[in-house]
């Protein structure tokens, strides 16, 4: 392991040597051509990728805490979130492990010390405003805790006079009751009457010869509590809408956190996605609401949990955009406050519950998204996307996302080629700043394959492929400092039909209480997100739409309108049903000064709100008619959603057109002053073979390859013959100056070196007439680790000579179908290497390069010799193969002391994977030199 880490250190050190040109350059000279050369070439070390750093417990010493900050370093990572998260062993006097308390004077010690030690490094350190998720802790009384509207049912027998109001809880009232004819459908509450609530402990009714029933409700909890917390840190979810309980819970766990990091104050603090389900309600929500919409919402309550006629959509949406504004408010703008004064600023995944908005991101520095472990999550409405359209549209420039959560689980199964086909599913929303998913602090005592989180990844040194990481962070590190050249040039927007997805917010019912569905709820609680509700709004089809007729695109919404307008060449309405006025009219000022708007399915018609709702309705048709049956000729209707790409082709010339159509291969573009810069990515299993015209396109145009910094002219400054190979990508450069020459590739000579390898895995060795997995071998059934193959190899003299390139090439990898139907998680490199997982080869004992992606293949051209050479690969495996051949670990004990905050996922009969170098393996001579 230490000569891994100092091949580690050695890789991530060269790429860092060089002062990095951070910007595009000012004008079209060779220099400034030149410079942004050198840039990419030796790329800024905070375009490094970051991990999510788990504190289990928390139990860290200091020890440990300087060798793994050391490792990341070492592997080319450029900092750390520290996370704290719920013990994994128990206190043992003999050995002296112990847990601490979370914001313990000892956690402090050790937290003040990690940010010393990052420092020394040169480490960026972020820190989590809490232990868990989402914030709160013992800190938050119930008073403060996560509001819910608890609604309950109660039947009323005919001939009752009087029912039993609700019995309550501290941090519960009672607001309202209504009656409604008994027999009626579930959630009908068109003849519902409120009733005069009165004292005592029962309602009383007015007599009937008929059955009814009473629904009250009561301004309630959720009772959620903070998941996943460490020692000392368990108590209730706080409320999202209260101030109070967002300043309670910075000074109780803010203040004391980043009072660890003195006068050097974290880079950021974090706010992990808002996930505090089913909160819906504040105390003070009714006066709230009045004061913003200016109406009472009490006589309207039964709307929030069912139908009360034509208005049920429109007092939704007041209700919801209420929600919204109040978490903006209480929640986000307190955080952003708190972080400026602390001088630091809020990094924060801006969705889930409570219902924030894209446009709710303007409250925050750092904008974060998350992946989805979805293969197809870059075709589809996603938080990823979602982020990154804010830094585009709020003009903040580095944007996060939280990436490898859920990562081809379980726990040690990712591979770096995993890792790198997510990652570049992230640059193609967006992003330019990656927080891996993470790694696991874990002491000595934890043995191998080390502590894990119960439902992620695991990237850390413990993983037996880690002698690559520098390759793959050098990779991570060059593609993220490319898109944060210039500014973003997608040309089209799809707006985000929030005051929609505001009409469809709805509460649950309770009866006998219990949950009692009546449709279109999470069960959860209440559907109150914006981000989780969207997709249905959008469908499936808008988005590969747009993707598939050669555009990249972002999302916007009306406030985002109200505040930068529309920074677009054509604007996307999906079906909107409800608009306000004001964004219309702004719209349709966008339109008559040449912008492209295309309406889909059906045309905006209705007012958002409840209050004056048929004056403004009108407004709204007679603006749908302006834009779309008016003399605005750049304004279009579209019927049927498969014909908007098309559309969008004739009105907008395509950014980027593949021959033949590959919807599996995506791009994004980035304007400089230059010249114009994409990222090209296939993002599936099979070779894909391209024209790729480029829109912009100049006098000359350039390759740049991401994982060495090298760069080769192109042929065409228009087009491209693009051979990708399963997972690759390419940047290209196009510029009205001179560039680099281009260089033919070419095919000469193969040498075939698959047979008689001496093989040394552990304290096994053989020869190996024929390479095979190390997995079938009884003896390394489940080793989990490092093999050495050596072979020595006569080359002959007119072998790579005449400037020709040669390669240690190990085949091609094999494509793994890919399930049908896919499961809810399903990313992954649906393609098998023929290198199990990542190896270092090594020429005359010189490192050359590492393979562990197609094209596997590594270039020896400066070390090769003719005749004898000394050929060495180092391969390692993952971890599985040992975790398949031990016990998992039993926390019966550790359950009882904290109770269950994670049962591991996915770890169950674990089989051994093929393991090694499994063939063929030659050199040959390819690309010819420049």
């Amino acid at each position: 392991m230490k000569s891994i880490l100092a091949k580690c250190m050695l890789v991530a050190t060269c790429l860092a040597c060089s002062t990095a040109f951070a910007q595009s350059p000012g004008s079209n000279s060779d220099s400034d051509v030149q410079k942004l050369h050198q840039a990419f070439a030796h790329p800024p070390d905070d375009s490094r990728i970051m991990m999510r750093w788990w504190w289990f417990g928390p139990s860290a010493t200091k020890d440990e805490l300087k060798r793994e900050l050391e490792q990341m370093k070492a592997a080319g990572i450029g900092g750390v979130e520290i996370a704290t998260l719920y013990p994994l062993a128990l206190d043992d006097a003999k050995t002296g492990f112990h847990n601490y308390d979370f914001v313990s004077d000892e956690h402090i010690g050790n937290l003040k010390f990690a940010a010393e030690e990052a420092r020394r490094l040169g480490l960026r350190m972020d820190v989590t405003l809490g232990s868990g998720w989402p914030f709160g802790g013992p800190h938050i009384p119930v008073s403060e805790a996560a509001g819910e509207l608890r609604v309950e049912s109660v039947p009323v027998s005919a001939g009752e006079a009087s029912v039993a109001k609700p019995a309550l809880e501290a941090g519960e009232s009672l607001i309202a009751g209504f009656v409604s004819p008994s027999g009626e459908k579930p959630g009908d509450f068109k003849d519902a009457k409120e009733m005069s609530l009165g004292p005592g402990a029962r309602l009383e009714l007015a007599g009937s010869g008929s059955a009814r029933v009473v629904t009250f409700f009561v301004s309630s909890r959720t009772g959620m509590m903070v998941k996943r917390p460490s020692q000392g840190a368990a108590g209730f979810v706080l409320d999202h809408y209260d101030a109070a309980a967002t300043r309670n819970h910075l000074e109780a766990v803010g203040d004391r956190l980043v009072s660890a990091f003195g006068d050097h104050p974290p880079y950021a603090v974090f706010s992990d996605s808002l996930e505090d389900y089913g909160s819906d309600w504040t105390p003070n929500l009714m006066a709230e609401f009045e004061k913003r919409r200016g109406y009472d919402l009490t006589p309207f309550l039964p709307a929030l949990v069912g139908d009360m006629g034509p208005e049920t959509a429109a007092i939704r949406h007041d209700w919801g955009e209420t929600l919204t504004e109040l978490a903006n408010e209480n929640f986000l703008k307190p955080m952003e406050e708190w972080a400026r004064q602390h001088k630091t600023q809020l990094r924060s995944q801006t969705y889930g519950f409570p219902p924030v908005t894209l446009s709710s991101n303007r409250l925050v520095d750092l904008p974060e998204g998350e992946g989805k472990a979805s293969i197809h999550m870059w075709r589809a409405f996603s938080d990823t996307r979602w982020a990154a359209s804010a830094g585009h549209l709020f003009g903040k420039n580095v944007i996060s996302s939280e990436t490898w959560t859920w990562l081809h689980s379980p726990a040690f199964r990712a591979t770096p080629l995993d890792m790198k086909a997510e990652a570049d599913l992230h640059f193609l929303q967006g992003i330019n700043q990656l927080i891996g998913h993470g790694w696991p602090y874990s002491p000595p005592q934890a043995g191998e394959p080390g502590w894990r989180m119960y439902a992620a990844g695991v990237f850390d040194a413990h993983n037996p492929w880690f002698m690559a990481m520098p390759d793959l962070t050098g990779y991570l590190q060059r593609v993220s400092y490319a898109l944060r050249l210039g500014k973003p040039a997608n040309d089209v927007a799809v707006l985000l039909p929030n005051d929609d997805v505001w009409a469809s917010f709805k509460a649950r019912i309770q009866k006998n209480k219990s949950a009692l569905s009546v449709g279109g709820f999470d069960e959860r609680g209440s559907n109150v997100s914006m981000d989780e509700q969207m997709p249905k709004f959008l469908g499936n089809e808008v988005i590969p739409q747009i993707l598939d007729a050669g555009f990249n695109f972002d999302f916007i919404d009306a406030d985002a309108i109200d505040t930068v307008g529309i920074p677009y060449k054509a604007l996307v309405l999906p079906g909107l049903e409800r608009i306000s006025p004001e964004a219309y009219e702004k719209i349709v000022d966008f339109a008559k000064h040449g912008g492209i708007v295309i309406a889909t399915i059906r045309l905006p018609d209705a007012a958002p709100g409840y209050r004056d709702a048929d004056s403004i309705a009108a407004e709204v048709k007679r603006l749908s008619g302006e834009l779309f049956r008016g003399q605005i000729s750049t304004a279009h209707f579209v019927e049927n959603e498969h014909g908007l790409g098309a559309e969008l082709a004739k009105l907008v010339k395509p950014d980027f057109v593949a021959a033949p159509a590959t919807p599996e291969v995506g791009f994004i573009h980035r304007k400089l002053e230059s010249g114009d810069l994409y990222f090209v990515a296939n993002t599936s299993n099979q070779r894909r073979s391209v024209q790729a015209t480029f829109r912009a396109g100049g006098k000359s145009g350039e390759e740049w390859d991401p994982f060495t910094g090298a760069v080769k002219g192109l042929e065409d400054a228009n087009r491209a013959e693009l051979n990708l190979e399963p997972y690759e990508s390419r940047l290209l450069y196009f510029s009205s100056t001179s560039l680099s020459p281009a260089r033919k590739a070419v095919r000469i000579k193969k040498i075939d070196i698959s047979k008689d390898w001496q093989f040394v895995a552990g304290d096994a060795s053989s020869s190996m007439s024929t390479l095979r997995s190390w997995s079938e071998d009884a003896k390394l059934r489940y080793y989990s680790g490092t093999a050495t193959y050596t072979k020595s190899v006569d080359v002959p003299k007119s072998f790579g000579r005449g400037g020709v390139r040669v390669f240690l090439d190990f085949g091609e990898g094999m494509p793994v179908p890919l399930p049908d139907p896919l499961p809810q998680f399903n990313m992954r490199a649906y393609l098998e290497s023929p290198v199990r997982e990542a190896g270092a080869v090594y020429v005359n004992d010189q490192l050359a390069g590492y393979v562990w992606h197609p094209p596997f293949r590594v270039d020896v051209t400066k070390l090769l010799k003719a005749g004898a050479n000394s050929i060495r690969v180092v391969v390692g495996n993952t971890a599985i193969n040992e975790l398949a051949g031990t016990s998992l670990p039993n926390y019966r004990l550790l359950y009882s002391r904290y109770g269950v905050e994670f049962i591991p996922q996915g770890m169950e009969d674990l089989k051994p994977l093929p393991s090694g170098m499994l063939g063929p393996v030659s050199l040959v001579e390819g690309e010819a030199g420049r």
